[in-house]
């Protein structure tokens, strides 16, 4: 056991990123950061109305998917809709919503899995984003809003199991 540690060879691999973004951040820059920091605190009373406009663009999509059905064009405008959201519930200080939206693309991310995925829980989490806005619940300090969540994201982890090498 000895000598095969004695084999081993440890190579440092260089910080790619900090080589990209040219080493230590500069006064200049912190001084973008800090100009870019008080924007966001400006546009935060426009947030709740962004965010509004947001889910209603999802629960319109999700009409028309489920019109015309979770593997037609508007099952995947449903997708785009809710990956949107993925991103935009945190930078809009609703992380609740990005956790419910993370977990329904992943039972609609892919066309085959949209074939297949079942309609009723694809509702479920679109009412539950609703009800996470309308309730102004942000986070998963609310017991409720946790169970919901944690459940959702149960069933569609299991759902995607057997995409999930691919």
């Amino acid at each position: 056991m000895a000598k095969a540690q004695q084999d081993a060879e440890m190579i440092a691999a260089p910080n790619m990123l900090q080589i990209k973004v040219g080493g230590p951040i500069s006064g200049a820059d912190l001084h973008l950061i800090t100009a870019a920091e008080e924007a966001m605190k400006d546009m935060r009373s426009s947030f709740a109305q962004w965010l509004e406009e947001e889910v209603c663009n999802l629960e319109m999509a999700a009409a028309d998917a489920k019109t015309a059905g979770l593997s037609s064009e508007e099952g995947e405008r449903l997708f785009v809709r809710a990956h949107d959201l993925r991103g935009l519930g945190t930078t809009y200080e609703f992380p609740l919503i990005t956790r419910l939206a993370s977990s329904m693309t992943k039972l609609i991310d892919m066309s085959e899995k949209r074939e297949k995925a079942s309609l009723g829980l694809v509702m479920a989490h679109v009412g539950a984003i609703r009800a996470a806005l309308s309730q102004n619940i942000r986070d998963s300090d609310d017991s409720v809003a946790s169970e919901l969540a944690t459940e959702l994201e149960n069933r569609a982890i299991e759902f995607a199991k057997p995409w999930k090498d691919e």
